[in-house]
């Protein structure tokens, strides 16, 4: 009885367990960093709350909502934010207030765009919103918006040059970028939601309408033949629209490309046939496709005036711009892309500090094979190192094809499509070696250049080998070099590893010698 009151002793009371309830749950597959904030963006056409991890160089979303509220429609006619919309953006902001005090969240940013910068009773909209937020509303002017835009383009892609362009319900801004310099800003009242109501629903007014506007840019004539970056919903609607025309492989809006005559063609389509009918309709929303003509009609009109080498789409705009512009100096320094791989590492490999040290590792494996490498080859190699081994978990038989997955569609910026795919084939040839493909990574060679493809297989070999050596293990790989030798490949192993040589790993390196030409050896020595 004793024993059995001593254990009756140490069970938690109702008001303990429940108050182990409220801490927050450790979540290692998180991280924590300075906490979770929230940006709660407020524009003409659409109201969004995205809920981000942390604030740092590569930001990822915990949560992502949006309610399509309209707060900008008649406000050509009336000057005034429409009730209807006030009533469903104040409920999607109570709504989003109430996500945001369940998740804990550290800090929220509140931004206001368009339709309440410009209406009547913006102000007093505002204000409850504030009110609802618990938040200070920061009301953008259109410079501000066109700043920030122009930020989240420079910190998404990597040595952007160009001018970005942010077309919202309400405006359309414009700025200039130079890598990670902004230059200027200039607004312009044709966001699709008012250009359609300006033009009374006539494509053809709209486009008279945008021309007259845009030739007025003094930023579009001042970069003629550099690249036009695309921000906005409509856009990249539009953009998905092309990717599902065209049968393209991978579904990622960020940094997806159309040469610009390409994309004026399109955009042509798309303004002046019956929406419904285009080929590929269904991959975009119900509720976007009104408005695409008159996207697809300022896009159109971008293009004449500036005459840009290419679009690329941005999925980083006012929001990532915001959180850009709240780094410090150091950390805007960052490469987003290896931050990514990094943190990705540190999650899901079984060594962080290995997958650091395949990096320097592996550059001397290609040098050995004759492969030369540009300063960008380098930085991308040196991410495909820290990604390799995300796919351990799975099971064997589908380690390279879930990694090409992770990776392929994974989270991450500061990177063009063809860099994706580089990424994506090492990790899959890393796994199923240089003699198998499948349907998913027959696709993504698609994306990636001969050379691209080429260093992607050497890369996958020569980690193959480095496997066998380490197990994952930190500390071993870089106690071996790769040398040619005559006719042989050799792999040098310091005194200490002879132990590990065997047919295995010998079978593995003559995959990788095979590239060259040359047979495979294994030497002992410093």
């Amino acid at each position: 009885m004793a024993k059995r009151s001593k254990r009756a002793s140490r069970k938690p009371s109702v008001a303990a367990a429940a108050a182990a309830d409220e801490r927050p749950e450790r979540a290692p597959g998180r991280l924590d960093g300075d906490g979770a904030l929230a940006v709660i963006d407020i524009g003409s056409n659409s109201v969004r709350l995205v809920v981000y991890e942390r604030l740092c160089r590569s930001p990822t979303a915990l949560f992502n909502e949006k309610a399509l509220c309209g707060l900008g429609r008649g406000m050509t006619r009336t000057g005034k934010l429409d009730p209807e919309a006030v009533a469903t953006a104040l409920a999607a902001i109570r709504r989003f207030r109430a996500l945001i005090d369940q998740m804990r969240v550290r800090t929220t940013h509140v931004l206001a765009t368009s339709a309440p910068r410009e209406a009547s009773d913006g102000r007093a909209f505002l204000a409850r919103v504030a009110e609802i937020a618990g938040a200070r509303v920061q009301l953008l002017s259109g410079r501000d918006e066109a700043r920030l835009g122009a930020l989240g383009v420079v910190s998404g892609i990597l040595d952007a040059d160009g001018v970005s362009g942010d077309l919202g319900g309400g405006s359309l801004e414009l700025a200039g970028v130079n890598r990670r310099r902004v230059e200027g800003g200039e607004t312009f009242p044709i966001g699709s939601l008012r250009l359609e109501e300006a033009a009374g629903r006539s494509v053809k007014e709209a486009e008279e309408i945008a021309a007259d506007l845009l030739r007025q840019s003094k930023i579009l004539r001042g970069a003629k033949g550099k690249r036009f970056y695309a921000i906005g919903g409509t856009w990249r609607s539009l953009a998905r629209l092309h990717m599902h025309q065209m049968g393209y492989p991978l579904h990622i809006m960020h940094h997806y490309t159309i040469e610009a005559g390409a994309a004026l063609d399109f955009c042509r389509l798309v303004a002046r046939h019956d929406i419904e009918s285009l080929d590929s309709i269904n991959a975009v929303s119900r509720s976007r496709r009104p408005l695409l003509p008159y996207g697809a009609t300022v896009l159109g009109e971008v293009i004449r005036a500036m005459r840009p080498s290419e679009i690329v789409f941005s999925a980083l705009g006012v929001r990532e711009g915001h959180l850009y512009d709240l780094l410090s100096p150091a950390e805007k320094k960052e490469d987003p892309l290896i931050a990514a791989c990094r943190e990705l590492a540190y999650l899901r490999s079984r060594s962080p500090r290995h997958a650091e040290e395949l990096g320097d590792w592996s550059g001397g494996a290609l040098a050995a094979l004759g492969l030369d490498e540009t300063p960008a080859e380098v930085r991308l190699r040196h991410a495909a190192c820290l990604l390799t081994d995300i796919g351990w978990r799975a099971h064997p038989d589908y380690r390279g094809d879930q990694s090409l997955n992770l990776i392929a569609y994974g989270n991450f910026i500061g990177i063009d499509h063809p860099g994706r795919a580089y990424l994506a084939l090492a990790a899959y040839y890393r796994y199923q070696g240089l003699g198998s493909e499948h349907a998913m990574s027959a696709r993504i060679r698609e994306i990636a250049t001969p050379r691209m493809i080429e260093r992607a297989r050497a890369l996958g070999a020569a980690l193959r080998v480095a496997y066998l050596v380490s197990g994952a293990m930190p500390g071993v790989i870089g106690r071996t070099r790769m040398e040619v030798r005559g006719r042989e490949l050799t792999l040098v192993m310091s005194p200490e590893l002879e132990s590990l040589a065997g047919d295995r790993l010998l079978r593995r390196l003559g995959q990788l010698a095979k590239l060259i030409g040359k047979e495979p050896a294994i030497a002992i020595g410093r």
